[in-house]
């Protein structure tokens, strides 16, 4: 993988519930023809593998991240095989790594996207700790004055998140809830789940067709409709 000129979205994956909404968010990016850094936390590996049925391991990652990528929301292991190709402008940094390219305000990139982002996730990148790569990366965003995206997975809120939230918010970071809307005409799983993956690029500025934009008609998405049967 040749440096030259690369400037890549970062994207950490953190423990949270919510696999799928990653895995369309980076297939999003690749479709965009933007290159990738992904942080995957330890313990994302752990819902990785509840959710999807496979691993996620460092010494094989190219190969695991493929597999992933590839996995329809509904568990079709080859929805996406055609896509989960582009995985190879995906470079993957190790969560343990605190001396890896994006621990550093130095390291080219065109900001960061937690997708899912879980409480404890939030609450260390709210604090500014850096206990593994994926919080040292938010902070070094934060600083930076670069794009940050927190798609927030969990339901209800408390106080104290809610608190953690609004910090970031006023640091410069977009929250978006991981919160699926119907007005796109959702038919399957995988259009819910395209539909957050849309918000997250959205919100970062890139590109995309994961779902049908609200145009002001109102019935649009209703079943029967011209757009929606």
């Amino acid at each position: 993988m040749s440096d030259s000129g690369r400037r890549p979205w970062i994207v950490g994956v953190s423990g949270a519930s919510g696999t799928p909404y990653a895995a369309a968010v980076l297939r999003g990016l690749l479709a965009a023809g933007e290159d990738v850094d992904l942080v995957v936390s330890r313990a994302s590996r752990l819902t990785l593998l509840d959710e999807n049925g496979h691993p996620f391991r460092d010494a094989h990652a190219a190969q695991d991240l493929r597999r992933w990528l590839a996995r329809g929301a509904d568990g079709s292991p080859d929805a996406f095989a055609a896509e989960a190709e582009a995985a190879e402008r995906v470079r993957h940094w190790p969560a343990g790594d605190l001396a890896a390219g994006p621990s550093s305000g130095s390291y080219p990139a065109k900001g960061m996207l937690i997708v899912p982002a879980s409480t404890a996730c939030v609450a260390g990148v709210a604090l500014g700790l850096s206990k593994d790569l994926l919080q040292r990366t938010a902070s070094v965003t934060l600083k930076e004055r670069r794009p940050l995206v927190v798609a927030v997975r969990e339901a209800p809120l408390n106080g104290q998140t809610l608190r953690h939230l609004v910090e970031l918010d006023a640091a410069g970071a977009a929250v978006v809830p991981a919160s699926p809307a119907f007005y796109a005409g959702a038919r399957h799983i995988q259009d819910l789940v395209d539909f957050v993956a849309g918000r997250v690029l959205d919100a970062a500025g890139v590109p995309h067709r994961l779902y049908r934009r609200w145009e002001g008609e109102l019935g649009a998405a209703a079943p029967g409709s011209a757009d929606g049967s």
